[in-house]
């Protein structure tokens, strides 16, 4: 039996010392906690050779949490308007005291830990992570199976394990998953680049997206821009992306001279690169800025703290452990899907709910291009990342201008991602609208076979913007026709965040978990899009067709894009 002193509260930056030995009596070692997360490599990662025993490794372990119904119920009762707790969110200190672990759980764990000399460790607010440092070797003795390995890609380089691991017996029921040995960090959206040098402007016409233009398609004016102190945004970047200050200046002097605006992000969470600006990066940051403009913007940018870190993890244990957090949160970013484990989805799913719950809108982008990939009985028929099919976010699609040269009505974006979860069953607010049932039984003639995805997973995306032809500046350069579901993503964003700053004026609470209240709007305030597909593989069966828009909810643009003015007086409206 192991003595355990309690600890108080011990922010992320303080580290836990443990003292006390434990002697577990059984040596079972038969629970693996991520049955089926892919160990596979993918190819384009180069192996380089076994990890010394002697190097150090920083693993996450994730405490099973309390009473996560009853914060699913919390959740759906602050985001439903119908409920008479709505908008009544949820302090962080309010949420830690209702997912923390039980004093069993952190006991047990701690002990285990302590038992093979860990006493190196980080918590967090909610205590439901432990981060801690240890040797390779004492790695693979805590989880056995583990065999960790490093591996590159260009210029990244990563610590990972190439088989899966397991816990002793008495500590598997107090663990979720463990981070650091599985999860390669996935590349990112490959922005289409349709750079031409021989278009020129004529009257009446444009060369592609920018500011100017998004404003006057979503009918923006130019004093529709934030005023409020306590509002603020964010975007999230993981993969060594990085912007650029002297790029973002630039893109602003040159696009938004026509609305007050911020030229510079107000704070960086993270290590900011010394490198080239990354397109995905420069994009999220400008866009969320122009539109969203006047607004406190942050950047969280987590390449990883360390070779064995998992990036996107990181951002999830630093929102556990920030009082002080944005309200909106724009992610261009994620993982198939189906290489995941279900156990370290369901708890990032309550990661999400943990945000909504304290109001914090999280908007993921749907993914771009399509394509078929075999997953139990169904062939899914979706370009699939993990995060945007969580019934917790918000996902956006993406919409081209019927004619690219002029503003006018949108279409489909054919590089717009869109689908059915395989794992995440349709979550309420979809059920109750009967949005997505009366979608398929309106197109049922057009519609792929059935088996090729799941009729009663989440469906997604939930809304969309232009995602076609947009201008980024870059390295200082102009960049026109860059294309992807990271631009409309951030466009969302900086909309919400404007209707934000006047609830906030107005002394009502930020908006929070979306969901619920978009889909009882069924489309109200949102242009309708009715035309096109995005693409899929060429199967001879659909011959690269993939869904296609339809009047009212569709999984490739969800329920349309923002008119900003009707949006922002339904969603002041109590």
């Amino acid at each position: 039996m192991c003595a355990f002193i309690p600890l108080s509260f011990v922010s992320f930056s303080t580290r836990l010392t443990f003292s006390i030995p434990l002697l577990f009596s059984s040596l079972v070692w038969s629970g693996y906690l991520e049955y089926n997360q892919d160990v596979l490599i993918p190819e384009d990662w180069k192996h380089v050779g076994r990890v010394d025993p002697t190097e150090k490794l920083e693993l996450t372990f994730a405490l099973k949490q309390q009473n996560v119904d009853l914060l699913e119920e919390t959740l759906r009762r602050v985001s439903d308007p119908d409920s008479a707790q709505y908008g009544k969110q949820l302090t962080l200190e309010e949420v830690s005291s209702l997912v923390r672990p039980s004093e069993l759980t952190q006991k047990v764990v701690r002990c285990w830990l302590q038992s093979h000399g860990i006493t190196d460790c980080l918590t967090v607010h909610t205590r439901d992570f432990l981060q801690c440092t240890m040797t390779a070797e004492v790695a693979e003795t805590l989880l056995p199976g583990s065999k960790f390995q490093r591996y590159t890609r260009d210029s990244q380089s990563v610590v990972r394990s190439s088989a899966p691991y397991s816990v002793h017996d008495d500590v598997h029921q107090h663990l979720d998953f463990v981070g650091g040995l599985h999860r390669l960090p996935p590349k990112g959206q490959q922005e289409l680049s349709k750079a031409s040098s021989n278009r020129r402007q004529k009257p009446g016409v444009h060369l592609g997206v920018t500011p100017a233009i998004l404003r006057a398609r979503y009918n923006l004016s130019t004093t529709d821009v934030g005023t409020a102190q306590n509002n603020s945004q964010a975007v999230a970047q993981f993969l060594e992306q990085y912007y650029s200050p002297a790029d973002l200046a630039e893109f602003m002097s040159m696009f938004g001279r026509s609305f007050q605006h911020h030229s510079q992000v107000d704070r960086v969470v993270g290590t900011q690169g010394t490198g080239k600006a990354g397109m995905e990066a420069s994009l999220d940051v400008e866009y969320i800025m122009s539109t969203g403009a006047n607004i406190s913007t942050w950047v969280f940018t987590n390449p990883g703290r360390h070779e064995s870190q998992e990036p996107f993890l990181q951002w999830m244990v630093l929102l556990s452990n920030m009082s002080d957090l944005p309200w909106v949160h724009t992610i261009s970013y994620g993982d198939d899907e189906d290489s995941l484990s279900t156990a370290y989805m369901m708890r990032i799913n309550t990661e999400f709910m943990k945000a909504g719950v304290r109001g914090i809108s999280l908007l993921f982008a749907s993914g771009y291009l399509k394509r078929f990939r075999k997953v139990t009985k169904h062939l899914t028929l979706y370009f699939l990342h993990l995060f945007h099919p969580s019934p917790f976010v918000t996902t956006v699609g993406g919409t081209s201008f019927k004619n690219p040269y002029k503003v006018t009505y949108e279409v489909t974006d054919y590089i717009s991602g869109g689908g059915f979860s395989n794992v995440f069953k349709m979550p309420d607010y979809q059920v109750i609208t009967d949005a997505v049932d009366a979608y398929l039984k309106t197109v049922a003639a057009t519609l792929p076979p059935q088996s090729y995805y799941n009729t009663s997973g989440r469906a997604y995306p939930d809304m969309a913007a232009l995602s076609d032809n947009y201008w980024v500046v870059i390295n200082r350069v102009p960049v026109p026709w860059v294309s992807g579901t990271s631009a409309s993503t951030p466009v969302v964003g900086g909309m919400l965040s404007l209707i934000n700053d006047q609830r906030l004026l107005k002394g009502l609470p930020a908006l929070g978990f979306l969901n619920p209240r978009l889909y009882k709007l069924k489309g109200q305030a949102l242009f309708d899009v009715t035309e096109g597909c995005h693409l899929s593989c060429l199967d001879e069966k659909v011959q690269g067709k993939g869904f296609c828009a339809a009047p009212s909810w569709d999984p490739v643009t969800g329920w349309g894009t923002p008119n900003y003015p009707e949006l922002l007086a339904t969603l002041l409206a109590e």
